[in-house]
């Protein structure tokens, strides 16, 4: 007779971190948009009139975007900047999750070739007391899990 496994729960979004060649940022409270989609393509067959073949075809990577409260930390706006004045620095990154306890690593995605494609500022108000929050969107050319 089967034994019943061992139920193991989903992990938690909360525990994260990106890691960017070189660059050091305190924390990121959002990283979204890592994804890849292969387009398909449709094929039909001589002689075959009642079937299309769906075949692969190439793979695009969605852009990854990036949001943390605003700091005197300025790597990511100067790699933003070096973009903006022609240079393009391509880095390579990784996601990391974690258990519960913060330390315990779980899942790791690689993403490399990355670059930025837009930086985005927060709106402000004297009204308000949220934290500024910036937003970076990268591109790449590859995502894989280690």
């Amino acid at each position: 007779m089967a034994q019943t496994g061992q139920l193991v729960d989903p992990y938690r979004n909360f525990n994260f971190l990106v890691q960017i060649d070189g660059i050091t940022q305190a924390g990121f409270s959002e990283c979204s948009g890592l994804s890849s989609t292969t387009e398909v393509v449709e094929y039909r067959e001589g002689g075959d009139n009642t079937t299309v073949h769906k075949l692969p075809g190439k793979t695009a990577y969605g852009d990854i975007t990036l949001k943390w409260g605003i700091t005197d930390n300025l790597d990511l706006w100067n790699w933003r900047q070096q973009i903006i004045d022609g240079q393009v620095v391509r880095k390579h990154g990784t996601l990391v999750l974690f258990d519960f306890d913060a330390s315990t690593e779980r899942a790791r995605w690689n993403f490399i070739r990355a670059w930025p494609t837009k930086c985005e500022l927060p709106s402000f108000s004297a009204k308000g007391n949220e934290v500024a929050i910036e937003t970076l969107t990268l591109a790449h050319e590859g995502l894989t899990r280690a």
